[in-house]
């Protein structure tokens, strides 16, 4: 009999990109004339603990202590709280509604807090372990329950121990106590959460890194919102590129390399390039990139590289060759926008296609050589897979068909062997 799985995740700096109690800080002191050294303070005994310089009960009880905060100051932390859920468990919000039973919150946090933020993602009630705080009549937080055992040091543990849940425990999370479980050999695996922040002396113990959820999931073989995570995606940023762009593509979750040349060890690799005004790319080593799904170039790309090529390779390349001072994240947001979307709006050699996603559908993209019958093709596979069609775009440029088709059904992986065996296929993905 198969054993039923649990996901153990923490709240502050992994569901959430901010230490509540940090954030509380900021909104209760706000007016306080010493306001800045107290949240130095506050964020000093948050990060001592997190990364196990210091135990969590004498870190909880110096920053509780700090806060002089009240009900009121709680409902604004909450309203707060809800806008900074980290993106990649917002956008799998589907993943907890279908495993609510499965789903475990466990934070050295507040209930007060914690519990209307998840509960949006239809995270059960009785599956939120937190602490709770202590207020006097009129509101004033001043203590917190010393009984519960997440106050204490290695909380989790005791409070994990106590549960005794039967079948396979897996932790995310982005602290010391949450590699604790691992150590503890209550779980299987730690994944050390690193979407907001890394520690390194957690990253170093985990059994797997997982720059996002989505990673996790992919890693687990579980629905998700995108197919495949963006960290796993080599974004290869080639000459002297201002920062920006590469922070941009950065945040967007891509895993970037900057390089003064295009190195051999990547060319198999890369997914994504970015090039600096006057870099070039010499067909034989274009040729072999044959993962590579788009080129940024920041300036004219005229004699730089074969447009050619890119276009029977089905590589979307956007330029910029009026250049666009006003705008250093142009191009970068063009290629971004590409790889999440499927727009190719102001590509150099793709047909112009410019589309909005789509919630609760998955996103097709099919790139193919422009001749006739291949849509009927395509929709006769799909009818086929009875898969219901929400949307379907097709357009041409010279040699190159685009075809991108919005689906709700689920499908199987035989569904997509199908559509890259269509006779001139050139690429084949799914978006999301």
């Amino acid at each position: 009999m198969k054993q039923q799985n649990f996901y153990i995740i923490d709240f502050d700096s992994t569901f959430t990109q901010v230490e509540a109690l940090d954030e509380l800080a900021r909104i209760s002191l706000a007016k306080h004339p010493d306001r800045e050294a107290i949240y130095q303070k506050i964020e000093d005994y948050t990060n001592l603990a997190m990364e196990g310089k210091l135990s969590f009960s004498e870190s909880l009880a110096q920053r509780v202590k700090l806060l002089e905060a009240t009900e009121e100051h709680l409902q604004k932390l909450i309203k707060h709280l809800k806008k900074k859920v980290s993106k990649s468990f917002s956008r799998n919000a589907e993943f907890f509604k279908k495993h609510a039973d499965e789903v475990l919150i466990v934070s050295g946090g507040f209930k007060e807090f914690i519990t209307p933020v998840v509960s949006q993602y239809h995270i059960k009630k009785e599956n939120i372990y937190a602490n709770t705080f202590v207020t006097t009549g009129d509101g004033k937080i001043i203590d917190y329950d010393h009984a519960n055992p997440l106050s204490e040091e290695g909380g989790k543990v005791k409070l994990m121990h106590q549960l005794q849940l039967q079948g396979n425990l897996y932790g995310i999370g982005d602290g010391y106590s949450d590699y604790q479980l691992r150590e503890s050999g209550l779980i299987k695996k730690f994944y050390a959460f690193t979407e907001n922040i890394a520690r390194e002396s957690i990253v170093t113990k985990a059994d797997h890194v997982t720059p996002s959820f989505d990673e996790f999931l992919y890693v687990n073989n579980l629905p998700r919102a995108i197919s495949y995570p963006k960290n796993r995606i080599l974004c290869l940023v080639i000459g002297d590129v201002n920062a920006d762009s590469i922070a941009f593509l950065k945040k967007d979750g891509f895993s970037i390399r900057h390089k003064t040349e295009f190195e051999e060890k990547y060319v198999g690799d890369v997914g994504m390039l970015l090039l600096a005004n006057g870099e070039k790319i010499d067909d034989e080593k274009l040729k072999r990139a044959v993962k590579l799904k788009t080129i940024g170039y920041l300036g004219s790309a005229k004699n730089k590289f074969s447009l050619q090529i890119c276009s029977e390779m089905g590589i979307v390349v956007f330029d910029d060759p009026k250049g666009n001072p006003r705008n250093s994240l142009f191009i970068p947001k063009r290629v971004a926008d590409f790889m999440n979307k499927g727009t190719t709006y102001l590509s150099s050699n793709f047909p112009n296609l410019q589309l909005p996603a789509i919630d609760k559908s998955h996103r097709l993209i099919h790139i193919h050589k422009n001749v006739p019958g291949i849509m009927a093709q395509i929709n006769n596979i799909f009818a086929k897979h009875n898969i219901n069609i929400v949307g379907q775009f097709l357009m041409t440029k010279g040699d190159i068909g685009y075809a991108i088709t919005d689906i709700n059904a689920e499908y199987d992986k035989q569904l997509f062997k199908s559509l890259k065996k269509i006779e001139h296929t050139i690429k084949f993905r799914v978006l999301y």
